[in-house]
């Protein structure tokens, strides 16, 4: 069995990618069809998208609803991420994310190279900002209707940041980059430099429209920042603890800043 070349920190070297000796014959399907590959996609977002509406049909304007609704989907889509990846054959490692235990210089260099990327995602997200008020107009303030209930409260402030480090920060980087940009490649497979740009511009346009409730400049917003972290992923060489952690910085900013709004 061909496995990734690990070394002993957090990052491991990927080979380009395969599918293991262990897969099962639907997981061999999964790696050799591009229309099933493409109903696999359909399948990680679907069942999510509609655990969404059914929460939000159910709880109507309930903002703990609304979050519980956005975590549970989020714990969906890594499951049948996992569920993928086990049908394959593969580790985790195939899609950028290595779980090897965490060595202290691994840690560090991880920490270092999230530095820049949380620059360059943070510049991509006040571009847009930037772009859209001179489209749209800048709007009147943060939208709080679905989490206004963190002003000044310091106790579920935490639970809130606990809760999106794990399906948020973790989450959203395994599935929107490690998952969607490998998954997508394998579909545009045979385009050249084509390939790479369209993986990246269609999981940028699929993280941004999964951020429709924060309206066309939150649209607008994550698109250009899933772009960013798309790009540091291909040229991190495919690790995604780099990501994670900027990302995780990211909604600190956000949720902090939602805790101290007057």
């Amino acid at each position: 069995m061909n496995k990734p070349i690990v070394n002993n920190t957090m990052e491991p070297e990927l080979l380009p990618l395969q599918t293991g000796a262990g897969g099962t014959p639907f997981g061999e399907l999964l790696s050799r069809n591009r229309w099933v590959q493409v109903l696999e996609i359909a399948a990680v977002f679907l069942p999510p998208l509609l655990l969404v509406i059914a929460f939000h049909v159910i709880g109507g304007d309930s903002p703990l609803l609304f979050m519980g609704g956005l975590w549970g989907a989020n714990i969906l889509m890594i499951g049948l991420v996992w569920l993928g990846i086990r049908l394959r054959g593969d580790s985790w490692s195939s899609i950028g994310l290595s779980l090897v235990p965490v060595s202290i210089p691994g840690l560090g260099w991880s920490v270092l190279k999230s530095i820049p990327v949380f620059a360059f995602a943070a510049g991509a997200f006040i571009f847009a900002s930037i772009l859209m008020a001179n489209i749209v107009g800048i709007p009147e303030g943060i939208d709080r209707n679905n989490l206004g209930f963190l002003q000044g409260n310091l106790p579920l402030l935490l639970v809130s940041l606990a809760g999106v480090y794990i399906v948020s920060s973790f989450g959203e980087e395994v599935v929107y980059r490690g998952f969607l940009i490998t998954r997508l490649e394998k579909i545009f497979a045979g385009r050249g430099k084509l390939t790479l740009i369209a993986a990246l511009t269609v999981s940028s346009l699929v993280f941004g429209f999964a951020h429709y409730a924060w309206g066309a400049m939150g649209i607008a917003q994550t698109s250009f920042m899933g772009a960013a972290l798309g790009i540091s992923f291909i040229f991190l060489k495919r690790r995604l603890w780099p990501l994670i952690l900027c990302h995780g910085y990211m909604d600190t900013a956000l949720l902090v800043q939602l805790y101290l709004a007057p």
